[in-house]
C-alpha cells in the first residue's frame, strides 16, 4: 500500500473532473447495487500508464463526448485495497487489472478496458476508444 499523501495528486486528477472516490468495500457495494443508468468506473493506479494514458484519456473523452455517464466513480489500486478488491468482483470474469476502465449499465458491465488495452497506447487513443464506448452505452443529455 502506498503512503496516502503520495496519492493525493493522482486521486485529484479524477475527482477534479467529477469522479467520486469509493474508498471502502461498503462504498462500492452501495454504489454498484443501487446503480441506475450508466456508471463509469476507473481503477486508478500509480503506474506510468495510468498517469500518461488512462487518466488523461478518460478526461479527454469526457471533455469531447457529447454523451456522459450518469455516475463516475473511482477506486485506487494500492491505496484503497478493500474497495479495489470489491470493485474487481464486479468486473468478473475479467482478471484484476490496474489501471482499468469499466462502463456499467443498470449495474451490468457492458464495456471493459483492461491494462493491456492501455499500456503502450497514447492518451488520445484511450480517449477515442472510451468516447466511442460512451456514445454506444450512454444516453445523450438531450434525449
Amino acid at each position: 500500500m502506498y503512503p496516502p499523501h503520495l496519492l493525493i495528486p493522482m486521486r485529484e486528477d479524477l475527482t477534479s473532473v467529477g469522479f467520486e472516490e469509493l474508498t471502502t468495500a461498503d462504498d462500492v457495494v452501495n454504489t454498484m447495487e443501487n446503480a441506475e443508468g450508466t456508471t463509469l468506473v476507473v481503477v486508478n493506479s500509480v503506474c506510468g500508464c495510468a498517469a500518461g494514458a488512462a487518466r488523461p484519456g478518460v478526461k479527454a473523452a469526457l471533455a469531447a463526448s457529447p454523451v456522459k455517464p450518469d455516475k463516475m466513480v473511482t477506486v485506487f489500486a494500492g491505496g484503497d485495497l478493500e474497495a479495489t478488491a470489491k470493485m474487481r468482483e464486479y468486473f468478473l470474469p475479467y482478471p484484476p487489472s490496474s489501471p482499468a476502465i469499466g462502463i456499467f449499465k443498470d449495474g451490468d458491465l457492458v464495456h471493459f478496458i483492461e491494462r493491456h488495452h492501455i499500456e503502450g497506447r497514447s492518451a488520445q487513443m484511450i480517449a477515442q476508444h472510451l468516447e466511442m464506448a460512451l456514445e454506444e452505452f450512454c444516453t445523450p443529455a438531450n434525449a
